[in-house]
This record gives C-alpha cells, structure tokens and sequence, in this order.
C-alpha cells in the first residue's frame, strides 16, 4: 500500500537557476585544489588524568620538524557537538553550514562515533568471551543518546551487521555473531612452535634454533645429519611466519579500510582496537608499512585508536592450559622472555601514532573502554599552513608542547606524510562511453545504496515503524519526509514545480535484499510568490508484510533538477508475537497546536495533528502519540487486561519528565490481543534539543513489562 501527502508548512527556496555550461578551458580532466588548513586534534592531562580547561592558542608550542610554527585557528571542541561541524569547517577556512536562526541541538547533546574492531583473528575463545561481555555492557551503560556505534572484526564474521548505528538490538546482534577463529599462529607438529619461536629461529636466536634442531634430531631415532635437521626446522618456521604474516595483514588491511571509510563521517572518531596481541615480522613482511598507511589513514579521517589488550593482566608465561614445548633445558623459556612486549608493539604504534592510548595489562577493561571514551569527548584544535613547497612522501615530525607545564601529559598524532597535505587533484567524472547502459535517476539511486554511510546532500529523512494487523500479520511502515525547502522548484507556466525520484530497498539481518519500491513524485505550487510565503514537505509512505526479525530499509531520493542526491539507513527489530510476551506496536508520533494553558485532553473535537516523520516538535506545541499493545494477559477474575503505561521524557540519559503511571482503559473492545492507547505531551517549557521519548507499559496480571524509546527534536 503506497500513500504521499502534501503538507504545506511556512517558507521554500526560490526556484534554482539553470546551470551554465562550463568554457572550453574547464574541460580538463585534472583541476587542482589549493591546500587548505591542516588540522591537529590535541588532548590535555594534568599530572590527575583530568583534561585541562581554558587552555589558549599562546599556551601550545607547535613544531614540525622542529620548526616552529605559526598556530591560524584555535579551539576548544566537544566531540558530537551540534557545532563542532562548523568548527571544524571554520579551521579549514571554508564556510560553515551552521542553521541561520541558531537553531537547532543545543552543545549538551553531543554525540560520539565510536568503532570497535576486534581482532578475533588474533584472539582465544576465552578471552573473546570477555570482550562479548565488554561490549553489551558498553552498549547497555556506556551508549549515549546521541551516540553511534559500530561493532566490526577483522573475520568479517559481523556481515551485514557491521555498520554504524545507535540501534542497541542491532549492536547486540552484532557483539553475538563475533565467534573464535581458529588459531592462525601454531602449527600440528611436536614439539609445537609458536610464531614468536619461529621468528627467533628466523633472526638465528641460537638457544631456540638449536632447541628444535636437537628435537628433530631425537626424533629420527639420532639418526638425522645436524645441516638436515636444521633445513627442517627453518623451513618449518618459514612456513608458520608465512601463515601468520597473511592473517596479520588481513587484520590490519581490514582495519585500514574501516579508518578510510570513516572519513566520509565529518567529526573526531574514536576506534578501539581489540586483540590478544600480533607480532611484526619486520624482516619478511608488509606489516610495518600497513601500521603506517593506518596511521596515515587515521590522521586524514580524524579518528583516533586506542588499542586494547584482551588478554588483560598477564606475566607473559605461557598459560598452563595450552600445550607447550617440554624443555627441561630452560632453552625456550630464555628466548620467550620479551614476546608478551613484542606482541604489543603493533598495537602500541597505533594509539600511540594517533594520539590515542594503550589499556594493556589490566583485567579492568571495562574502566579503561570508559576512561577511553570519555577523554576523547573534548579536545583542542589547532590548525596551520602546510609548506607551500610540500611534495614527496616524506615523514614531517610533529610535536605539540604546553609552555610552562612540562609536567602535563600532550596526546597528539606523531607526524604525517607530505601527500597528506599536498595539493589535491580532484578527477572529473569521465564521459560515458557511446555503447554505454543509460544511467537512470532509478540505477543512481540502487547504485547510492552500496555507500558505506548515507549521503546527505539531499536532507532525506526516514522513520520505521511495526505492527500487527487484524489479520495477525506484522506489517512494517515505512515513512520518509523531505523538506521541499531542500528540492530546486523550477518555473512552468504561471506554477512552479519539483520532481523527486524515490527508490527504497527493504535488507534482512543477513544484507539480502528483499522488498524495493521506487517512484516519481511531482510537487507543484501555485507561484512563486507562494513559495515564498510557505514551503512544502514530502511525506511518502510504504507499507510491506514481514516476518519477525531485524530488518534496515535503505531509502533514497534525487531531486531532478539540481541531481542533488540524498540517502538514508534505518534499522528496526521487529519481536516474536507469536511467542505472546508483552509488546507494544512502533509510537506515532504527531504534532498539533497547544492551547494556551497546555492542557487540551485527546478528543475528537482536538485540532488536527500531523505526523512527524522527522521527528521534530516545536517548543510550544503538543506532542501526541498512538500505539499498540499486544500480548496483555487477562485477569481470572475480571477478564480483561490490567494496563499501566508511563511516560518519561529524557535528555542525555537524565529524566526531565516522569508523568504517573496512568491505567489503559480496554472499555468496549471485545478481544484484548490488541489495546490501542493515545497519549498527549504538553512540551510548553522545553529547550530546544535533543530528547527521547520512553514509554513503557506494566503488565500487572503477568507482572512484566515491556519499553521503548523515540527520539525527537525540540526547536
């Protein structure tokens, strides 16, 4: 079932001037952009651990190379901030896209992007098993309001679930499909030969090269020439570093495409990195310079690692639940003394080089994850002038110091690579070729789909929502609104009118595509004179029927004119109903004008309210919402249902409201599998921001309960 509303709301752009062709000289196929301001995110301790407040642009000593230099734009940011957008755009020298009315998410709503990429490559199924429980914990305490998250593997094992979101059902999914791999650092053979003993034996560490020769040795019976033994041992360690150098790399491939991908997301990113630890082969293998494109990665993205040691408090001994080599000689124990350290050397290079930090050897892993993130919420800025000249690809040093304070700890990035901050050549998209398919508004909107993160040029704005028909189908909704003050109108006659193409794709847990839908909608207007009095919003709805699961509808749509092009991922779960535990249907929310004393009850006489995809209410308005609750059990002695539902309003995860828990009335309904409840909000006295709307209902005949929460904006 497909259903488009027209809603007219105050103010929409003037229709948009028709291009010029470009001069015969723009056809070029290379255009080159200066350089602009290189950014450097610097953090600040005291000898306390506390991040030090009110620090100026005089108090930092910047040098590269140990040159001196020049400090053009300083500030301090909150990460997640409504503002730090524009801060950061500001510290390029390019224009910010702060809202012209000042409105908008006030700076106490921030939000942080925090990626998790564990290395179960690298990692026992022990140890693995804490990290499980690090991160639903991390997701049910630590994941703020506004946050995003992602829960990545170097295995690949998350699938489709490896993507960003602050869907806590999504994460969890996610955290429970992490699984051991199989241990990519030990061989079958006897005596068994770790990776760190074939990289001595590889460097001619003579306790332990002799140590396998004389093994080898003792296993023919005595019988084996010494230089045959020893082009067993060594070509068997050749082997275990080969293997182990593959997996290493894949680890590190893996987790240099994530740092990549995460600089289309503008902002500071924190990226915890989570492994039992890896060795650089510096002799025999690319690893060395995959830390530094990591590195060099990191610094153009912004992110910052702090890597994590899973195995938590350890001495570096061998754990007495593996099986290990017998060596009553002490031979390998002598050779094994700096393998802990050197499994941490990779990692260390990591946070380190980023400006992050280590959480090694410590059980309490969930303190450091803690520490981690809240430290890296706010930062100081500063940003300055490449050298002209700067070319090649050669390591520039950068240091930040405090004047004044040598006692006080600076986190910041090491260095960057001059084609860090080069001159950019930007590539002209090519001409298609004669034979070419035709690109369709259609295909360009399936192919955005394969975007990592949602593009934004055109502001699209998606809400899901569930529930169950009266034929006992689960019906997902499917609602996008679109500001038509975002869509170029263009004259046509005495109206003006727009065309929107629109394609949505409905994607299961597993990423495989099942329901699309896709239109072309025309909006028109009286004049232009019209447009300037009111603007416009597009509401689209698509309804299909689903089975219980977790689902991500991926919505897109390009405006015909301007071929501006804007996408939008969701995620909604959707429960078992027919396991007959309390539920309740997605709220709808919906706005309508306030009375004066904000106290008008739902009646029918009540004035009209409008669905609020986007989910924002202004400040004087009232906000209403409808849902259902299913699986309710009835009393033996009455027949019907007991129902309490209580509302509670929150703002960075503090209560600003809590109304008293009200009884549901199931007054003239005949079956109570489904008990419709409509509410009303009165959001006279809000600041404008950030808010999440809980609703939660108590089953007192079952004694259980069932919850959910909405976001909304209030402006």
């Amino acid at each position: 079932m497909l259903a488009l509303w027209i809603l007219l709301l105050p103010a929409v752009r003037l229709p948009a001037q028709t291009p010029q062709k470009p001069e015969a000289h723009e056809q070029d196929d290379v255009v080159r952009v200066n350089s602009e301001l290189v950014q450097t995110d610097v953090m600040v301790f005291d000898k306390q651990g506390k991040f030090v407040n009110g620090l100026r642009r005089e108090d930092f000593d910047l040098r590269i190379d140990g040159k001196s230099r020049g400090i053009d734009f300083f500030e301090r940011i909150t990460a997640g901030s409504s503002n730090e957008d524009s801060q950061l755009s500001a510290a390029r020298g390019l224009p910010t896209n702060a809202g012209k009315d000042g409105s908008g998410p006030v700076p106490l709503d921030r939000g942080r992007t925090v990626f998790f990429y564990v290395d179960d490559l690298h990692m026992k199924a022990g140890n693995l098993l804490q990290i499980r429980k690090l991160l639903l914990h991390f997701i049910d305490v630590n994941l703020g309001q506004n946050d995003l998250a992602a829960i990545t593997s170097a295995s690949g094992s998350v699938g489709f679930l490896q993507q960003l979101t602050e869907n806590k059902a999504v994460l969890r999914a996610a955290v429970d499909r992490l699984s051991p791999r199989p241990t990519a650092t030990h061989d079958i053979q006897r005596p068994p030969m770790t990776e760190w003993h074939a990289q001595l034996i590889d460097q001619e560490d003579r306790d332990v090269t002799d140590y396998f020769i004389d093994e080898v040795i003792k296993e023919s019976g005595g019988q084996m020439p010494r230089d045959m033994a020893a082009n067993i041992v060594k070509s068997r360690s050749r082997e275990i570093l080969q293997y182990a150098d593959y997996t290493t790399k894949n680890t590190l491939v893996g987790l240099e495409g994530l740092v990549r991908s995460s600089g289309e997301l503008s902002g500071r990113k924190l990226l915890i990195f989570v492994s039992d630890g890896f060795l650089l082969n510096a002799r025999n293998s690319e690893t060395i310079s995959e830390l530094r494109n990591i590195t060099s990665a990191a610094a153009r993205s912004g992110v910052v690692i702090y890597s994590m040691d899973a195995r938590g408090l350890t001495t570096g001994m061998d754990d007495i639940s593996s099986i290990g080599a017998f060596d009553p000689t002490g031979r390998l124990q002598r050779g094994s003394a700096g393998e802990l350290t050197a499994s941490q050397d990779g990692m260390n290079a990591l946070a380190h080089d980023t400006g992050g930090r280590t959480i090694f050897n410590t059980n309490a892993l969930d303190v450091g994850l803690t520490k981690a993130i809240n430290e890296t919420s706010i930062y100081y800025l500063l940003a300055w002038r490449p050298d002209p000249e700067t070319s090649g690809d050669k390591f520039r040093k950068l240091t930040v110091n405090l004047i004044g304070h040598p006692d006080w700890t600076v986190r910041v990035r090491q260095g960057f690579f001059n084609h860090e901050v080069s001159p950019t050549k930007v590539l002209k998209e090519p001409k298609p070729a004669a034979n070419a398919q035709a690109v369709t508004p259609d295909l360009m909107l399936r192919n955005s789909f394969r975007s990592i993160f949602p593009k934004k040029d055109l502001p699209v704005v998606t809400r899901l929502g569930f529930l169950l028909t009266p034929e006992n189908k689960i019906m997902l909704t499917v609602s996008m609104q679109l500001s038509t003050d975002a869509m170029d109108f263009l004259q046509d006659g005495e109206q003006v009118k727009a065309q929107v193409d629109l394609r949505g794709t409905v994607f299961n847990d597993q990423g495989k595509a099942g329901a699309t839908f896709s239109d072309h909608v025309t909006t028109t207007a009286a004049s232009s004179e019209r447009l300037k009095e009111a603007r416009d919003e597009l509401i689209y709805n698509y309804d299909v029927f689903v089975p219980p699961g977790i689902y991500q509808v991926r919505l897109g749509a390009r405006d015909a004119a301007s071929g501006k092009l804007g996408t939008s991922y969701e995620w909604i779960s959707i429960p078992k109903l027919s396991d007959h535990k309390l539920a309740m249907s997605t709220a709808i929310l919906a706005e309508r004008p306030n009375a004066a004393d904000g106290t008008t009850p739902v009646s029918t006489a009540t004035p009209l309210a409008r669905v609020r995809v986007d989910g924002r209410f202004h400040r004087n308005s009232i906000l209403r919402f409808i849902l259902y609750v299913y699986n309710a059990e009835t009393s033996p002695l009455e027949g019907k249902p007991d129902l309490g539902l209580q509302v509670q309003v929150l703002r960075d995860q503090e209560p600003v409201v809590t109304t008293p828990s009200k009884k549901l009335s199931t007054e003239g309904l005949s079956q109570f599998d489904r008990v419709p409840y409509a509410g009303e909000l009165s959001l006279q006295g809000f600041l404008p921001g950030r808010y999440v709307l809980q609703i939660s209902v108590v089953d007192r005949v079952a004694k259980t309960t069932a919850t959910q929460q909405v976001k909304l904006e209030v402006y």
